[in-house]
């Protein structure tokens, strides 16, 4: 247990310096810190130090080359007010001891009618408004209980006429004890540069001397909009098989998130299992937060073998979203 202290301890001194850049609401691309995966989801989020799928490319980039096998995921959820947010993983091993993967995040806003003060009832045009994130992870196993893994990846804001991108990064770690399973596990996510928004509606035609004629009012400017930091996650969390008991097996696992753009907050897991074919879970979200909306979350899951080491696996999940209701997500996945 020796190692697992010094590896806790690490976790914390890594945590103290995000505790004074806490910004409340003032981040661009908050996108990226929706959880993606219904098992995952599931589990309320606690799922840093758990994650042994392709999922793992989201809460822990140094989680993909411990598990030793290939894998696919589509993830969708119907998220608030008639948003779509979509995932598509992929984890391919390449020597048992090294793991490379590709993800695409999406958030579409869908579309609306323009209005105008003059076309109150549109003008025939529509807008539209979404997000895209995509990422590049390498993983290792530097011992056959450590691994650690690193993402670099492109993001997109836009809406309308308007977008802003950036690059960023994210690191993660795991730790495998030898006490009951017990895993740790550590990542911080999107380090990286500033977004500012631009676009053609952005260009305004502009009188320098308004109150002096024979002065040119087509000059052309451009409205500056502000840099918005993207928004900073370190999240740390154990998870421990607190029950094997032949074909059984009961899973718990406890979060802490430090956003930078937010309070932080503690997520609670749990994942029944039986034979490894049939999953329940459950779990608990953003405890700490005084005004938080969602809360409890559950889920279930399925495996089913194809062909040889070949699996498909069915995965949903529920979330309570208090006055804005539930919210569903669905994934698959094939192990190969």
């Amino acid at each position: 247990m020796k190692n697992t202290t010094i590896i806790l301890l690490t976790l914390l001194l890594a945590a103290a310096p995000l505790a004074a850049q806490s910004k409340v609401g003032t981040s661009a691309a908050p996108f990226l810190g929706m959880p993606i995966g219904a098992r995952g989801i599931g589990m309320g989020g606690a799922f840093v130090a758990l994650a042994t799928d392709v999922s793992a490319l989201y809460y822990n980039p140094g989680a993909i080359s411990q598990p030793g096998y290939s894998q696919f995921l589509v993830s969708h959820t119907d998220w608030l007010v008639d948003t779509k947010f979509d995932w598509v993983g992929v984890m391919v091993n390449l020597d048992g001891s090294s793991a490379i993967g590709v993800s695409i995040t999406q958030l579409d806003y869908g579309e609306e009618l323009i209005t105008t003060e003059t076309d109150q009832d549109g003008t025939g045009e529509m807008w539209t408004a979404a997000d895209i994130a995509v990422a590049l992870t390498y993983a290792r196993n530097l011992t056959d209980r450590f691994s650690i893994g690193g993402t670099a990846k492109y993001i997109q804001q836009k809406i309308w006429n308007e977008s802003a991108s950036s690059f960023a990064l994210d690191v993660g770690l795991k730790y495998k004890t030898d006490f009951n399973g017990l895993t740790i596990g550590m990542s911080i996510a999107n380090f990286g540069a500033d977004m500012r928004l631009d676009g053609k509606d952005l260009f305004r035609p502009i009188d320098l001397d308004p109150d002096n004629t024979g002065t040119n009012k087509t000059i052309v400017s451009r409205l500056k909009t502000d840099d918005w930091p993207l928004p900073l996650f370190f999240r740390a969390g154990v998870a421990m098989d607190v029950l094997s008991y032949g074909d059984m097996r009961l899973t718990a696992a406890v979060d802490a998130l430090r956003p930078s753009d937010s309070n932080e907050t503690v997520n609670l897991g749990g994942e029944f299992a039986w034979r490894e074919t049939i999953f329940l879970r459950g779990g608990m979200n953003s405890l700490g937060l005084s005004d938080r909306e969602s809360s409890a979350s559950f889920g279930a899951g399925a495996k089913y073998e194809l062909t040889g080491a070949n699996l498909i696996s069915f995965d949903y999940s529920y979330q309570d979203w208090g006055k804005f209701g539930g919210i569903q997500s669905f994934a698959i996945g094939i192990t190969f």
